[in-house]
């Protein structure tokens, strides 16, 4: 599963090939949430609210780039970086 980002403690994640509805994985000190790119709403797995209101922040400002790797990744295309939340 690649990192495309990492910001404040968060590994943000994609796999390859995955299931739908399109989503991304977020890691924060040893929890795991899964979240919709298309709403943002967590589908499941839960991560410390702080954590969780970065994660969302980051999403809003990406949310088109996270569509476009999330397509990547399904057609098994290198993914590139998203920047870090500053």
């Amino acid at each position: 599963m690649p990192e495309i980002c990492r910001f404040y403690g968060i590994v943000i994640k994609l796999f390859f090939d995955d299931h739908n509805p399109p989503h991304f994985h977020a890691e924060y000190a040893g929890d795991e949430v899964v979240i919709d790119i298309h709403n943002l709403s967590v589908i499941s797995g839960k991560i410390q609210p702080r954590a969780l209101g970065l994660v969302t922040e980051w999403s809003i400002l990406h949310q088109t780039e996270l569509l476009k790797l999330w397509n990547d990744a399904r057609e098994k295309h290198p993914l590139s970086k998203i920047e870090p939340l500053k």
